[in-house]
């Protein structure tokens, strides 16, 4: 009997061998071994009919009674393993390859973007294919009944067992053969879908605020709204709901192939693409607006809602209050508020918008940063946009990219030979004004203003545009723009504002309570700044951005300051043609508050020469005006007669033409 089955192919030879192993060949009479061997042909050519091209499953009873005889004999986990092989060999052949050919055609996807034929194709392999694999499941189950039925016992294991083994070999056929341009494809056909489906939903969007335009409650803009409508997929028209059933139905296929990943990876670049146009429209070049709410607000109203109505289809419905789940975060600290109509969101739909969000928060960012020259050049008018660049940088903590392409762009835009100093410094206060409202402790505004200050050290024109900014708010420049001009004027009435609330609070506030208030507001520097800078450890108190304290660091010392600007004062006043210096007294008085009183001593006594000036020559034009003595002569008219009173030794030395 052995000699006879000595011409075997590989299977057979493997059965002799498992036969020798379970069975003692040798104790076996020639009966049973023919019977084996009739058993094993059986099987294996029942297998071959199953899996055929287009199947026969009326060889059903004959597999499982071969089956059984196998398993008698102890063979069962031949009969396993030859059944999984041959599962393999059918999907490559009948499955995997012509799924595949379906694509050949599209290997330069650019020729076909805009071709509906790839997404047809795309939709017709996946049914053809899992069509496929839903039969050969159906022919593995036989196979677990058959076993099933010979031990007379249902375990559940058997099926799982031969189940994940035949996905796995699914999954191993297909991306061994991978084609590298079918990740294109199916990006290129989610972002199509994508983008049709944000186009439906803005239109029923539109449609329902149509109706709802007559109610005064509903005037606020759509897509800023979106957040608080009760948006639902499954409520809108039919064509939507086709559109998304879809969608989920590829994606589902996809998954079932063992394309898990690269099914959530295609869908999620085509949202994510979708949604940086997104944060481009709103923004553009437009500063004036806050658009950071109308890019949430379309997030909820159309990625959310198609991730929602996917995850449902998938039928991933684990809860947000699960306790497997623990996410905290300031984007949904209340999920539930974010989804109208949802008592607890997904778990799965909570992680896509804290994906989307700081996705969102991310782009939006570095176009605000892109473009903060210009941003910071319409400052105030543009604080719109610094409002949102500063909520973005608290989420994405990304301060020091602010930081490297602002001071790139100052170099290359403004600290440049064709800038002038007015310029440069009305352009610094604007840039400290705006950083301030990011940056109140003033960390990041120290490596932002450290090139400009050492700029603007080299020019010989800097001392007197600082002190022409201080006196007269143009800075020299009539063209600048008012809030621009006025800014160092706007600071010293601050300063005096601020020291007058000081003054008033000072029997409320003692050195005890305000040391305890500094102590609860204290916070940590970030890791970027200098510590060499860093916050005062005696007091434990944030630093505050002082705009004139880093005007005057420019120029090293405030003596210079004051020397230049008694020198401009002095040429101030005596061209006046009258006595009216009500301004000049008052910027005197904003300085002293700043710079102290003593150092503008000499300043303060040129003034009071004006005034005494003034008194003189008012006694002279009183004088004129009485009555003339008789015959007393006019040897001098006194009506012509101008007089400037100065003391010469706390003047600046006067140039006389």
């Amino acid at each position: 009997m052995l000699l006879r089955i000595c011409n075997v192919d590989a299977w057979q030879l493997r059965l002799v061998e498992k036969m020798d192993v379970v069975c003692n060949l040798g104790a076996l009479d020639d009966n049973s071994i023919q019977a084996i061997l009739n058993s094993w042909e059986g099987f294996t050519t029942c297998t071959e009919s199953l899996l055929a091209g287009n199947g026969d499953l009326s060889v059903s009873s004959e597999f499982v009674s071969n089956v059984h005889t196998l398993c008698k004999h102890g063979l069962d986990s031949l009969v396993r393993e030859h059944f999984l092989v041959s599962l393999e060999d059918a999907f490559e052949k009948n499955g995997a390859s012509k799924f595949w050919l379906r694509f050949e055609s599209y290997r330069q996807m650019h020729s076909h973007a805009d071709d509906n034929e790839v997404e047809d194709t795309l939709r017709e392999a996946l049914e053809e294919i899992s069509l496929e694999k839903r039969y050969q499941e159906k022919c593995l189950l036989i196979l677990v009944h058959g076993l099933q039925s010979y031990k007379d016992y249902d375990d559940d294991s058997e099926r799982i067992h031969l189940v994940n083994n035949y996905q796995l070999n699914v999954s191993s056929v297909l991306m061994a053969s991978l084609p590298r341009h079918f990740p294109e494809i199916l990006q290129c056909c989610f972002k199509k879908w994508l983008e049709e489906l944000s186009t439906l939903l803005t239109e029923e969007m539109d449609a329902d605020d149509m109706e709802e335009e007559m109610d005064v409650d509903h005037q606020s803009n759509p897509v800023e709204r979106a957040g608080e409508m009760d948006i639902d997929i499954t409520n809108k028209s039919e064509k939507t709901h086709k559109l998304v059933r879809n969608i989920g139905k590829v994606v589902r296929d996809l998954r079932g192939l063992g394309f898990t990943s690269m099914a959530e990876d295609a869908y999620a670049s085509a949202i994510f693409s979708l949604l940086k146009s997104k944060v481009h429209d709103f923004a553009g070049d437009e500063f004036r607006i806050s658009v950071l709410q109308s890019v949430k607000g379309w997030i909820q109203a159309v990625p959310l809602q198609f991730l929602r109505a996917l995850l449902a289809f998938l039928g991933e419905s684990v809860r947000y209050s699960s306790p497997s789940s623990s996410l905290k975060s300031p984007l949904a600290s209340h999920p539930s508020s974010c989804y109208p109509g949802i008592e607890t969101p997904s778990e799965g739909l909570v992680r896509w918008q804290l994906r989307l969000e700081y996705f969102a928060y991310e782009t939006l960012q570095d176009l605000r940063i892109a473009k903060l020259f210009e941003i910071i050049v319409d400052y105030p008018e543009s604080s719109p946009a610094i409002e949102d660049l500063k909520q973005c940088l608290e989420y994405t903590g990304q301060h020091s990219k602010l930081v490297d392409s602002f001071v790139s762009a100052l170099r290359y835009r403004l600290l440049t030979a064709g800038a002038s100093t007015n310029d440069i410094l009305h352009q610094y206060v604007s840039t400290i004004k705006a950083l301030r409202t990011m940056d109140p402790a003033g960390i990041f505004l120290e490596s932002v203003g450290e090139p400009i200050s050492d700029y603007l050290r080299g020019r010989k024109d800097t001392i007197k545009c600082i002190v022409t900014m201080l006196t007269d708010g143009s800075g020299g420049n009539s063209n600048a723009p008012g809030s621009s001009g006025e800014s160092l004027l706007e600071e010293l009435n601050r300063d005096e504002e601020e020291q007058e609330d000081a003054g008033a609070d000072e029997e409320i506030n003692t050195d005890d309570r305000q040391a305890w208030i500094n102590t609860q507001r204290w916070e940590p520097d970030p890791v970027e700044a200098d510590p060499s800078k860093g916050s005062n450890s005696g007091s434990n108190s944030r630093r505050k951005v002082d705009i004139l304290g880093m005007i005057v660091s420019i120029i090293g010392s405030k003596d210079q300051l004051v020397n230049e600007y008694r020198v401009m004062l002095a040429e101030k006043l005596l061209n006046k043609s009258g006595y009216d210096i009500e301004a000049e007294i008052r910027t005197l008085e904003l300085l002293k508050l700043h710079f102290g009183e003593g150092s503008l001593q000499k300043c303060e006594i040129m003034l009071n020469d004006l005034i005494d000036s003034k008194r003189t020559n008012s006694n002279i034009k009183a004088t004129v005006n009485q009555p003339s003595q008789p015959n007393e002569e006019a040897t001098v008219p006194l009506d012509v007669i101008d007089a400037t009173i100065i003391s010469s030794n706390f003047w600046p030395p006067i140039q006389v033409i």
